[in-house]
């Protein structure tokens, strides 16, 4: 799953397949809605994890709780690349992803956040992106993890820029779908 943030770490674009697994529709997830959706138990540590990355304007990740449409808890990964705008260079928000993670594999962990690095976690299929955009983003936001951990730092600038201009198509297009009729 894809999301995107304003540069405050509102959500303004969640892919679909939120819905698929939390019940909650787009809608009530954008700006901080979508906090309803993590486990009460885990609430504080998500949001002081975006709050501190906000703050510096640096990546982050969060391992917690996710309630699914039945409320039932299921453990996800996720994390977000800051972007940056081409004009003044000044931060602009996230792009990030959501990855349901493997049964068992998280059986004896807690919740907890990280600022500073996002290394994705392996795809969920449950969480695969259902659209194209979705899907460019996945693959940019890992391309952005595997260069800063392994070299060609070259491509870095590119790789930020795509960020930046499918993170600007994503958030656009939720503008569009929850713009009120006249």
């Amino acid at each position: 799953m894809i999301f995107v943030t304003d540069a405050t770490g509102q959500c303004v674009y969640v892919s679909s397949e939120w819905t698929s697994l939390t019940g909650q529709p787009v809608n009530e997830a954008l700006a901080w809605g979508w906090l309803d959706r993590v486990h009460p138990e885990d609430r504080q540590t998500v949001s002081e994890t975006i709050c501190a990355a906000v703050k510096t304007a640096a990546e982050f990740c969060v391992r917690y709780r996710l309630l699914r449409a039945d409320d039932s808890p299921r453990w996800i990964g996720a994390g977000g690349v800051p972007s940056f705008g081409m004009e003044e260079g000044c931060f602009i928000g996230y792009l990030g992803s959501i990855t349901e993670l493997a049964e068992g594999a998280t059986d004896t962990i807690a919740a907890y956040g990280n600022v500073g690095r996002f290394v994705p976690p392996e795809p969920h299929p449950s969480t695969m992106p259902g659209d194209h955009l979705d899907l460019i983003a996945d693959h940019l936001i890992l391309a952005h993890s595997m260069i800063e951990g392994d070299g060609a730092r070259a491509a870095l600038p590119h790789v930020k820029l795509a960020l930046l201009e499918i993170g600007i198509a994503l958030a656009a297009r939720t503008r569009e779908a929850v713009r009120p009729l006249n």
